[in-house]
């Protein structure tokens, strides 16, 4: 796209906005101290400037959509409508400042308005929160997100014991597991439109009360019908800290700051439902199955007040629409405004968008078969919990307790590599800084690499716990097997996230959106069957199968590595921006050089 009709498109819009900030603050003029010429002036770009600025705001060349072509195509704009990190505000020459104002907000000379954003050093700005308060904050939200995902799991520590109770049998206690990830696939549909328009800690205070108190109904469901329908509501419920949780790490991270904690984040997952069964196996021997959640009750209730209590808003639009409240009220100025005030997105529109973008998006062959690729990793954790005590439990004779443990392995394997997903970040951070350097954007395909590396271990610890779950074979086979398949779930799990990202960036959360969604309805479905599967098939070609689907998907990472710019050439929605070829952006400061997902809102 040239820069003309970029700045043609942009100066429509701008029109737009300053003929309705005239209609509605007409009657408002600046009542205070002389301008400050020399402040004003220093915010205010020169030409070079103002063209990158142009520059980095367009989406694509000429087999990309623009902003203003992709409205005819089905999808409506790019989300979000404008880019925060980029829209700079253009100071008139003419500004003045209210003595109540401290931050010296000017007139915008584009839009007629004051636009509230943060200052360098703003105390307000969660990135500008000191290194322990962040981390304090992300060790918090991590453990929520771990409580979460033990949650839908924990109860196949024992469903024979629930089962007796209510007269059912082990394949109906199935359902308890995935009525609540169906939850955790549909919330996010609704919960992250919401906090666009709310915030985060709103949402998060809300759903989590909510979900606390309907684990209360579980414990206590004294009929089979009770304990299914609140399960499924606990699920979406709970699905809110997991989808929004990875956008309160990306408010407070700076981009070269963030690999550490999403990948601490990422792992939680992961790590939730394979301690589930251990913790509610000895629940369940130990106490009784009501136990079980009543104790999720007390840990789930104590990390809400903690996080009642502790988490500030960290969203940025949120806080600077605040900012923007208190300075029209204590100015009188109407004219304050935050950037999300100045093109608002109805709640209506955001939800038409986040059900209809992702449906769209699926039919582009990479958020396809990375969609198809993620649900069947996903299925196999979920599959491993049943898999697992017929193995251990029918064919060693292991007790509950016993056979729970051997999932440690498991977790060891997604502890490992979340360990080295620091050494990866920067191996990419180097890969990519070569082609910003240069003034080229980093292909999206560096992002596969590690899938590349990873996506051997899944097939391969499949055909170990396969052949080595015979009766008369030492239990270390299947045990041990379970590492390859916990480190191979987190290696393709971030690169995965990032590759959508880098591919659709302006699309980004759509496409995570229907990533998620498919995979929950996935991993919710594979309870249902695998039991049948094992008995029907064996218990070595019931994991076999796995094995082999798993080995065919080891094609995808390639196809894309070698293809995938072939493929998103001809996509109407990918991502290609332009960049100036006389500037060498920084890891920071290019989008496309994110060290991590911030859409992993719906992780």
């Amino acid at each position: 796209m040239s820069s003309s009709h970029s700045s043609d498109l942009y100066s429509r819009k701008s029109e737009e906005i300053r003929r309705a900030s005239d209609e509605k603050n007409s009657e408002h003029e600046d009542s205070s101290d002389n301008a400050n010429l020399d402040a004003a002036s220093h915010h205010f770009p020169d030409d070079e400037d103002f063209q990158r600025i142009i520059a980095q705001n367009s989406v694509g060349i000429e087999e990309t959509l623009t902003r203003y072509e992709s409205t005819t195509q089905g999808l409506g704009p790019p989300e979000p409508a404008l880019d925060f990190e980029k829209v700079e505000s253009h100071p008139a020459f003419d500004s003045t400042y209210h003595k109540e104002d401290k931050w010296k907000y000017p007139v915008d000379q584009e839009t007629r308005m004051r636009i509230v954003e943060f200052i360098s050093d703003d105390f307000e700005d969660p990135r500008n929160w000191s290194t322990r308060s962040k981390w304090n904050y992300t060790v918090l939200l991590g453990i929520i997100c771990f409580d979460v995902a033990m949650m839908s799991a924990v109860v196949t520590g024992d469903l024979d014991a629930p089962g007796r109770h209510f007269g059912v049998s082990t394949e109906a206690m199935c359902l308890t597991v995935s009525l609540m990830v169906w939850g955790f696939g549909l919330g996010p549909l609704l919960f992250a439109p919401l906090s666009e328009e709310t915030g985060r800690n709103p949402v998060y205070l809300v759903t989590l009360f909510i979900a606390v108190i309907f684990i209360i109904p579980c414990g206590a469901a004294q009929n089979f019908g009770t304990l299914l329908a609140f399960r499924f509501l606990d699920g979406l419920a709970f699905s809110a800290p997991m989808c929004l949780i990875g956008g309160s790490l990306s408010d407070m991270w700076r981009n070269d700051e963030r690999g550490v904690a999403m990948s601490l984040f990422s792992a939680a997952p992961f790590l939730g439902p394979v301690m589930g069964p251990i913790v509610g196996s000895l629940l369940s021997v130990k106490c009784s199955w009501r136990w079980v959640y009543w104790f999720m009750l007390i840990l789930s209730a104590c990390l809400y007040v903690v996080l009642a209590i502790f988490l500030p808003e960290t969203h940025h639009q949120t806080i600077l629409k605040k900012r923007a409240r208190a300075l029209r009220k204590r100015t009188g100025d109407s004219t304050y405004r935050a950037i999300s005030e100045i093109e608002i997105r109805t709640f209506k529109k955001i939800a038409e968008e986040t059900l209809l973008r992702p449906i769209v998006l699926l039919k582009e062959l990479i958020v396809f078969l990375i969609t198809m690729y993620m649900a069947v990793i996903y299925g196999l954790l979920y599959m491993f919990f049943f898999a697992f005590p017929m193995v251990y439990t029918e064919g060693k004779h292991f007790s509950p307790i016993k056979t729970s443990i051997m999932f440690i392995p498991v977790g060891a394997g997604v502890i490992v590599a979340t360990a080295i997903s620091p050494f990866l970040n920067r191996d990419y951070n180097k890969r990519a800084q070569r082609y910003l350097s240069q003034g080229e954007i980093p292909p999206a395909e560096l992002r596969l690499i590690p899938m590349m590396i990873g996506c051997w271990f899944i097939p391969v610890g499949l055909f170990c716990f396969a052949w080595s779950s015979f009766p008369h074979v030492s239990w270390a086979g299947p045990c041990f097997s379970g590492f390859g398949c916990g480190f191979g779930f987190l290696m393709l799990y971030n690169p995965a996230n990032n590759y959508i990202v880098d591919s659709y960036q302006h699309y980004a959360a759509s496409g995570l959106a229907a990533k998620t969604f498919v995979r929950s309805i996935w991993g919710g479905a594979v309870p249902l069957f695998t039991i049948q599967m094992y008995h029907k098939l064996g218990l070595e070609w019931a994991s076999s199968l796995m094995a082999f689907i798993s080995l065919a998907c080891c094609a995808i990472p390639f196809l894309f590595y070698f293809y995938g710019a072939r493929i998103r050439q001809r996509s109407k929605y990918a991502y290609s921006p332009i960049l100036d070829p006389n500037v060498a952006p920084d890891m920071e400061s290019h989008p496309s050089a994110l060290k991590s997902d911030e859409c992993t809102t719906t992780a």
